[in-house]
């Protein structure tokens, strides 16, 4: 897609976003780093990526490129879920397909040999 300066930009999903990681990640480095003079170098190195991540969101917004959440994931399968197999995605009954050779109506037996 082309650069779109009019596209809005999701602000405050990606501080949310990056907070959550943020907050994340910063508990499982002062759980695993016990050293305080090394675990401050980590921490820099998280709180530089702020910037840069909403740099990133901001340019991919720009172009175009809008993640789906989690709840319009959720949308389309619970809906496919819960139609039976016999309708499919619009409501409408799906026509039974034609019998084969593999696939008989049943009830049909191998013909056994005459004696």
């Amino acid at each position: 897609m082309r650069w779109d300066a009019s596209r809005p930009v999701p602000w405050r999903r990606l501080v949310k976003e990056w907070l959550i990681y943020a907050g994340i990640m910063t508990a499982v480095f002062a759980l695993v780093m016990r050293d305080v003079d090394r675990l401050l170098p980590v921490l820099g190195g998280l709180l530089v990526s702020g910037p840069l991540y909403l740099l990133l969101g901001y340019v991919l917004a720009k172009l175009g490129y809008t993640r789906k959440t989690l709840a319009d994931l959720r949308t389309p399968r619970a809906t496919s879920s819960s139609s039976t197999s016999s309708t499919s995605a619009d409501g409408a009954a799906r026509p039974r397909p034609a019998p084969t050779r593999r696939t008989s109506s049943g009830g049909h037996r191998p013909k056994s040999k005459r004696r």
